[in-house]
């Protein structure tokens, strides 16, 4: 296999997971915002004349709101601590690839760096 292949497909690797921990997320935030909505939806109907005069469809659309936000907010939050974490792992590979290439007195480029690396994953 070569280096690109095996660049491309470990990149391929990485959206897929990037995809599910943002679907995991998503699902998880939702529900969680749609369960405060419902709550506060519930408690504004018992507490607020005029929101208790609102009709279904207003307080569906509240309540969809606020599913919406906890997809959206869940799923960016999970994919941005994953790239960060992403990032952490590459910069310690790419430190340990500089360290032991210039250690055999090669100079650390990005192809010599991408060979390491297919090198130590075997």
């Amino acid at each position: 296999m070569s280096t690109s292949s095996a660049t491309r497909l470990r990149r391929e690797e990485d959206v897929q997971k990037a995809y599910d921990i943002q679907v995991q997320a998503g699902l998880e935030g939702g529900a969680r915002f749609t369960a405060v909505g419902l709550g506060l939806t519930i408690v504004a109907h018992y507490t607020w004349p005029a929101f208790r005069r609102q009709g279904r469809p207003f307080k569906a659309f509240l309540l969809s709101m606020f599913c919406v936000a906890g997809v959206v907010f869940g799923a960016e939050r999970a994919l941005i601590a994953h790239e960060a974490q992403r990032r952490l792992e590459e910069n310690h590979m790419r430190r340990l690839a500089r360290l032991d290439l210039t250690k055999q007195g090669i100079v650390p480029t990005e192809t010599e760096i991408a060979k390491w690396r297919e090198f130590n994953e075997r």
